[in-house]
């Protein structure tokens, strides 16, 4: 982990309101390292799901710098961004967003059809504990399972950066520990740098680091030297 992948200089995101100007982030100094599983903790409003969409290609930045490895995501134009993010990213976000019409193995299969080397969509739903629900629709499965689903949607291209943004939000703490149990897995096993941004301070006990943000900057980054479990976290 001693590799950056992420790496932002001065980053600031300026938002008009018409009339206001709105300062989502305020001069972002930042490394994320190659393989952490990284926390990003704040309250609403505090830059961490600006950032989130930055670092994954889907806004830019009104200054500052950011590369992923030696790709200065700055400098890239829509076409580059895009090819960026089939290539090198997958979300998860705290809504599903699946499309009710196609079951779990098609949901999945909507991303493995133009990745460049994608999982079997059944090889990906097994590997979140989803390979009994493979050919049911999200209405037939609980908040938790369909979360998963996204999660096997997201990892089944292979992208060696995870962004997560509340994915446990709408969900209970019960089932927010068997999609928190799904990331961590998915980070230990094939080494994902995994970054997840949450407003639930409980879980930056399972994360390698963990990086505080205030009022757009960040205010400080600690490792966690004791990690846990998601199911040994106390809720």
């Amino acid at each position: 982990m001693d590799r950056p992948i992420f790496r932002t200089e001065a980053l600031s995101k300026v938002y008009d309101t018409g009339g206001a100007k709105v300062h989502a982030l305020a001069g972002v100094d930042l490394k994320l390292f190659t393989g952490e599983l990284a926390v990003l903790l704040g309250p609403s409003g505090s830059g961490k799901s600006t950032l989130l969409n930055i670092l994954g290609g889907l806004d830019r930045a009104s200054s500052g710098k950011v590369w992923f490895r030696d790709i200065d995501l700055s400098a890239l134009r829509e076409r580059g961004l895009t090819r960026y993010r089939r290539d090198h990213v997958g979300f998860v976000f705290q809504f599903y967003n699946l499309v009710p019409s196609l079951s779990a193995r098609e949901n999945v299969q909507l991303v493995t059809d133009v990745a460049r080397d994608p999982m079997d969509p059944a090889e990906a739903l097994g590997l979140v504990g989803l390979s009994h629900r493979l050919d049911h629709f999200p209405a037939e499965m609980s908040g938790g399972e369909q979360q998963r689903v996204a999660i096997a949607r997201a990892i089944a291209k292979r992208p060696e950066v995870l962004l997560c943004d509340e994915p446990t939000g709408a969900l209970d703490s019960k089932t927010g520990v068997q999609v928190l149990e799904a990331l961590k897995d998915i980070n230990e096993r094939f080494g994902t740098t995994t970054i997840v941004i949450t407003h639930n301070a409980a879980i930056r006990r399972m994360a390698h680091r963990i990086v505080r943000f205030q009022d757009g900057r960040i205010v400080s980054a600690e490792t966690n030297e004791t990690r846990l479990a998601p199911h040994d976290i106390d809720w």
